[in-house]
């Protein structure tokens, strides 16, 4: 007697609702719409998979005609990191923009705003906020990306951010739990580790997620680092103590826990993707973040399989699986049942450039009044771009300036010898330098004493971590490399 094939059984269909991918391309694969009726609950969206609102419109609404209650996530902090402007730059300042206004109703308005616009496009899952302490300001990969290095005020804007985007229908994901603000290794690269004690930890890292979870949100992102005073042995990604007993049990958190970047050498170059997946898992972990970098067919089945297998072996309970499967699809009926809010959500598209306005700090060196009538030369200083913010996105302030300023040239710079090579280039013209965490970039700090010491009438823009004291004739700090925060310091230098 032949038996027919009724579709994968539960156990695998569980297996795939646990994972994120990501996919290449602007419209759905076959192979993802495939698996889409196998089980797969959630996608990813990348900067690739997005050209305009109006194609990621039509995308997801290519993977619902497959399930309608899917999740679909975005890594879309507004900002640095930012995917639905990922060609543009972002239409809205980031977090440390937003921590130096200090305004919880300007944070709260402009992540609904996000929210709105990503609710439009069919997006109801955002990998965001970003709820880390910057404590270390040397940190490789938070910087900007924090609201500050102060635990309450993180705390604040962490908390209004998750209400202005969630009001949307649109889910929060705040991360990276139990904080990556006081690393020096960038978990893209290989395995932090915070050397603290408990007590600082509770103290410092931890009450900006207590906020997030009181005012509701619907998932936590775990962070990849290495936290002796909690657990010794594991990473938070992989840690049952950091992950069931801290989140769960003592934080009293009962939403989604989702796994930062799965490919990320924190994890895959340790443990290997399939036995990180499974580990993670086990930990604690509901769903599987993957995709930033392997994004094919052949990943996501050998993650499957990988999962299936560790259930068979016992090394993975199977009631810890099917409750990690129950938390997606809990988030993907709530997202369903929401999606009404945000197409009743009114825009507000200028709070964008209204908030990075109110975020710029503009210092005149000893009172000076420069005055820019004329065009100028804009050169900018580009370090090596950490892989959370990508090298796809513009910044600086030189388009913005060459409209305000007609005729006005720019030039992009690295390293060693700058300096004289940005005099050489501007000529006569006054030199406009826009610089990107000088503090942490000695090269840019050279450079920077070199044009000043021939040309002391330059204007300094610091679109990073502005740790350097203030100098140049005049010197403007916008917390940020936003699109946004652009053409307000352009308008802030034309206007002198």
């Amino acid at each position: 007697m032949t038996t027919l094939a009724t579709g994968p059984d539960t156990l695998t269909r569980d297996a795939l609702a646990v994972l994120q991918p990501g996919f290449d391309g602007t419209t759905a694969p076959d192979w993802l719409r495939r698996r889409l009726g196998e089980g797969l609950a959630s996608v990813a969206l990348f900067g690739r998979n997005v050209v305009s609102e109006e194609q990621v419109t039509a995308l997801t609404a290519q993977l619902r005609a497959e399930r309608d209650d899917l999740l679909v996530a975005i890594d879309e902090e507004s900002g640095d990191v930012t995917r639905l402007d990922v060609r543009t730059g972002s239409s809205f300042p980031g977090n440390h923009a937003l921590g130096a206004v200090d305004d919880p109703g300007l944070t709260r308005a402009v992540s609904r705003e996000l929210g709105r616009r990503l609710a439009a496009c069919g997006v109801n899952f955002d990998w965001a906020p970003s709820a880390d302490v910057n404590a270390n300001a040397d940190n490789p990969v938070i910087g900007v990306r924090s609201f500050g290095a102060s635990t309450d005020l993180v705390a604040r804007h962490t908390a209004a951010w998750v209400e202005g985007l969630q009001s949307t229908g649109v889910a929060a994901c705040t991360k990276h739990f139990p904080g990556h603000g006081d690393t020096n290794v960038d978990s893209h690269h290989a395995v932090p580790r915070i050397d603290v004690d408990a007590d600082t930890l509770h103290a410092r890292e931890l009450p900006p997620f207590r906020a997030a979870i009181a005012a509701g949100t619907r998932a936590i992102m775990s962070a990849h680092i290495l936290v002796p005073a909690l657990d010794p042995d594991r990473p938070g990604t992989l840690s049952s103590r950091i992950l069931t007993d801290l989140l769960r049990g003592e934080l009293g958190y009962q939403g989604l826990i989702v796994t930062d970047g799965m490919e990320m050498r924190a994890i895959s170059g340790t443990y290997g993707l399939e036995h990180g997946v499974v580990l993670a898992i086990a930990a604690g972990a509901d769903a599987i973040c993957v995709g930033g970098g392997l994004c094919d067919e052949g990943t996501v089945l050998g993650l499957r399989d990988a999962l299936v297998a560790a259930v068979r072996s016992g090394e993975l309970p199977e009631e810890r699986l099917a409750d990690a499967a129950a938390r997606v699809r809990d988030l993907a009926r709530w997202t369903a049942a929401s999606r009404s809010a945000g197409a009743d959500t009114e825009p507000s598209p200028e709070i964008g450039l209204i908030a990075a306005r109110r975020a710029l700090t503009v210092t005149r060196v000893d009172n000076a009044v420069v005055p820019l009538n004329s065009p100028v030369y804009v050169a900018q200083f580009e370090p090596e771009r950490n892989i959370a913010v990508g090298d796809q996105t513009p910044w600086g302030v030189a388009a913005e300036l060459e409209r305000l300023l007609p005729g006005t040239t720019a030039g992009s710079f690295t390293g060693e010898g700058a300096g004289p090579d940005v005099l050489a280039a501007a000529g006569g013209r006054r030199i406009v330098a826009v610089v990107r965490d000088e503090h942490r970039h000695p090269w840019m700090g050279s450079a920077l004493d070199t044009l000043l010491a021939a040309r002391p009438d330059t204007v300094v823009v610091e679109m990073g971590l502005p740790q350097a004291a203030p100098r140049g004739a005049l010197h403007i700090a916008t917390y940020g490399a936003a699109r946004v925060c652009g053409v307000a310091a352009a308008e802030a230098v034309a206007a002198g």
